[in-house]
């Protein structure tokens, strides 16, 4: 078992609270909580595995934070949460057959187009709208076939890799129409937790996850969760999408840069 001495332990504490911070506004927490724990010595695989386990109830926390928006989905959560559960799942196991060379070079590019499709999704919804015009009377929450095809791709992602998939699932939400950032936090959150959910049991029956580092993480991240999804709602809407492009581009740098 790892040791931990008390500069660890805030390291650790630190970084996961503000990653379940950003999880739950935006996306993007591992890259606060990965380079952490193999800051403390943490290996790679074990470290993955760790981070995964520590985020799972942050997402958990943003959710219930945003459920009163989760109560408007209530006709389509249901089918979106059996999306996500099948797509954690296929994303895992496609993980296993894909080698590291090929992974890391496909992460920067992943990242940069979900910046991208967010950054413009206004324009492309827009676009959309206007190609195929949506029915008069329509729930304005509806999700079509389509959006559910593109949910089960960005929550294989999710499975794959699950640094940027907040990103992802916001850009995936925001193109479909979806203007309500906040209603979008909600969706986002509570399917990251499904996804999330897949990989906990997978490494946790792996015995893969360094429990010391994992059990301060969980609470850290738990309280930042909360905290962000709390602190998300009272931000204008215009700072809120701005902090989320923020973090969609410094993440594709990040990775630009290690994969150089």
């Amino acid at each position: 078992m790892l040791g931990l001495d008390f500069l660890d332990i805030v390291l650790i504490g630190v970084a996961a609270f503000a990653a379940g911070a950003v999880n739950s506004v935006a996306g993007g927490g591992t890259f606060f909580s990965f380079p952490a724990l193999l800051a403390v010595g943490v290996p790679p695989v074990m470290a993955n595995a760790s981070n995964s386990v520590s985020l799972w109830p942050g997402s958990l926390a943003g959710a219930w934070a945003f459920r009163r928006e989760l109560k408007r989905f209530s006709r389509s959560l249901p089918a979106l949460s059996v999306v996500a559960f099948l797509g954690g799942i296929g994303g895992g196991l496609l993980l296993l057959q894909t080698s590291n060379a090929a992974f890391s070079a496909l992460i920067p590019w992943l990242l940069l187009l979900a910046t991208v499709l967010f950054a413009f999704s206004s324009q492309i919804s827009t676009l959309v709208q206007r190609w195929k015009p949506a029915p008069a009377g329509r729930d304005e929450r509806h999700i079509g076939p389509g959006g559910y095809v593109f949910q089960l791709l960005v929550s294989i992602y999710g499975g794959f890799f699950g640094a940027g998939m907040g990103i992802l699932m916001i850009a995936a939400l925001a193109i479909q129409g979806f203007k309500d950032v906040h209603e979008i936090n909600a969706l986002k959150n509570w399917l990251s937790a499904i996804i999330y959910s897949v990989a906990v049991a997978t490494f946790v029956l792996a015995n893969a996850v360094s429990w010391p580092h994992t059990v301060i993480m969980l609470l850290t991240a738990t309280l930042g969760g909360y905290w962000g999804a709390t602190m998300a709602r009272r931000l204008p809407a215009i700072w809120l999408r701005r902090f989320i492009i923020a973090v969609g581009s410094l993440l594709t740098l990040y990775y630009f840069g290690k994969s150089a």
